[in-house]
């Protein structure tokens, strides 16, 4: 069927309106922070890209085993009609799931929603070509705000993929899943992937490489602020740090400012003391009771639960009640 014109609730005014709120608010509150989703620039998701090659990042790797073992199983259970991916990217892992849906199922859609144009123009053209007789309906927009955009109608099954729900703090991941359960009909279905609580000494070294990748994927913000921006904030100022944060069960990525700091940004006079942090990302670790817990509280109900062979990874079928 191939794919279709990209539908586009998005635009580069929106993105910019976006960053700007972001800064104003985070580098002018006590703790200063920005969101993770300033990293993923053209570079910034060729260093992730990176990242998810290291040896240290298991996260990748053990989700794709978890879909490479289950994704015929996943097909039985759900008889999707129409399968959505929020924060697609390249939907790489996606492939496993979709050749089990053309392999052993009806799927007829499949609707990436991505905030980047040019990633959706990419896998939107590929995957056509690769699933020809698939309709492809790439959608430009953020899933904290566009999930009322999501088509309706059919079997659906909405894909959450990556461990990306961990980036939300508690009260965001609540509204997010209040927000999915009020897209979809009693009867559809939500796989979520999520890394699991394990030793710290395994978590930290997927955050904090030998080889400094993860340090110039969180320096890539920095740089983000300076083009978008015009500021003149200096990366090398600022060194990586990769904390695991034992009362809340996740970890955050932070810049630690090595030299006093002080940049104009908007309006904006910033400073860094020497030694002041910069949160640049949460990523939180579950327990599989936890998740269940979460997703019950905004009206689905877990039927699955899969882990990799070593455990460290899982991830949850659940259906809306």
């Amino acid at each position: 069927m191939g794919a279709e014109p990209l539908e586009i609730h998005l635009d580069d005014q929106d993105i910019a309106r976006s960053l700007r709120r972001d800064v104003r608010v985070g580098l002018t509150a006590r703790e200063k922070w920005l969101p993770p989703k300033w990293f993923y620039d053209t570079r910034g998701s060729e260093l992730f890209d990176e990242i998810t090659r290291l040896p240290e990042y298991y996260p990748t790797r053990a989700e794709r085993a978890v879909l490479a073992q289950r994704a015929a199983e996943i097909v039985e259970l759900t008889g999707a009609k129409t399968l959505i991916e929020l924060g697609s990217g390249s939907s790489e892992k996606t492939r496993l799931l979709l050749d089990a849906f053309t392999q052993h199922g009806d799927l007829g859609t499949f609707v990436p929603l991505d905030v980047s144009v040019s990633a959706l123009e990419g896998s939107t053209a590929a995957l056509a070509a690769d699933y020809p007789r698939l309709r492809v309906r790439g959608i430009v927009g953020d899933f904290t705000r566009h999930l009322d955009r999501l088509p309706t109608g059919g079997r659906r099954l909405v894909i959450f993929l990556g461990g990306t729900i961990g980036n939300l703090l508690p009260g965001e991941r609540a509204g997010f899943l209040a927000g999915m359960r009020a897209a979809l009909e009693a009867g559809d279905w939500l796989l979520v992937g999520t890394d699991l609580v394990k030793d710290p000494a395994v978590i930290v070294p997927a955050y904090d490489d030998a080889a400094g990748v993860t340090a110039e994927f969180n320096r890539n913000v920095l740089r983000v602020l300076n083009r978008e921006l015009g500021t003149d904030l200096d990366p090398e100022a600022f060194s990586h740090v990769a904390r695991w944060d034992p009362e809340q069960e996740w970890i955050e990525m932070r810049l630690r400012a090595e030299r006093p700091v002080r940049v104009r940004v908007l309006d904006l006079d910033v400073g860094f003391a020497e030694g002041e942090e910069l949160r640049t990302e949460v990523s939180a670790k579950f327990r599989p009771e936890g998740i269940a817990a979460e997703l019950a509280t905004a009206g689905f109900r877990a039927e699955r639960f899969w882990t990799d062979p070593d455990g460290l990874f899982g991830v949850t079928l659940a259906q809306a009640d």
